[in-house]
């Protein structure tokens, strides 16, 4: 994936881009400019060394991402568009040039918990109900009890899943359980939200109402989102 991009506008090869909704908030003050982005990322490739030829997944992408935007990353399958986002999400690692995430380097934002990560499927626990789902990182990090239960009634009733805390996974249907990730991603309070084509497999009705309802969240918590999609119809809407 080649991309290229500047705070006001991106641009890339026709069937790679990056689209972008502007922030619901904006940052003022002196120093405001260089702690307003969120991802910063210049000159980066990554190769992957393959039996018989390495593979470029990730060519001297440039591109900066300010906080509280929204930002898809449009293309078709393979052109790197997850790949850049595992890298930073620190689950992959560059071959060259630079990044920083909230002012660091992926690592540290990492460690930091300063991202949730909303895969394409839903990556629930089937033994474990809507409610225990969204409160395990939660209860990984050792936040005290009322506090993770007050986060989990938060998030759940923003995804609109109030009343189906005790339901388990197999209950619900593939939009609610994308909605569940959603809300475990946010009940740890991250400055990033990473979606790596969360609603691919549902159906287009479905899809359009998530699409609507991932706005809405939005716009409420001023969330920097980046997000993958190969669909050029569902990018537009973000």
């Amino acid at each position: 994936m080649t991309a290229v991009s500047t705070p006001d506008k991106a641009s890339a090869l026709p069937e790679r881009s990056a689209a972008r909704a502007a922030s619901p908030l904006h940052a003022a003050g002196k120093g405001a400019e260089a702690s307003a982005i969120a991802v910063d990322i210049s000159g980066l490739s990554l190769t992957f060394q393959t039996a018989d030829t390495p593979v470029t997944a990730l060519d001297n992408v440039s591109l900066q991402i300010r906080r509280g935007e929204f930002v898809s990353f449009i293309g078709p399958s393979g052109c790197g568009k997850t790949t850049l986002m595992r890298v930073i999400a620190d689950l992959a690692q560059p071959t060259s040039g630079h990044i920083t995430v909230n002012g660091v380097t992926p690592e540290q934002a990492r460690l930091k918990r300063a991202y949730g990560y909303v895969f394409q499927a839903p990556a629930l626990y089937a033994w474990r109900n809507v409610v225990r789902n969204v409160l395990l990182p939660l209860e990984i990090i050792g936040m005290p009890a009322a506090e993770r239960k007050a986060r989990a009634a938060k998030y759940l009733s923003m995804v609109g899943l109030s009343g189906f805390e005790r339901k388990f996974p197999w209950q619900l249907s593939g939009g609610m359980q994308q909605r569940v990730s959603i809300a475990r991603a946010l009940a740890f309070e991250p400055e990033l939200l990473l979606m790596d084509e969360p609603f691919g497999a549902l159906d287009e009705i479905t899809r359009d109402h998530l699409n609507e309802q991932l706005l809405q969240l939005w716009h409420q918590t001023g969330k920097t989102v980046v997000f993958v999609t190969h669909s050029i119809s569902e990018a537009p809407l973000n």
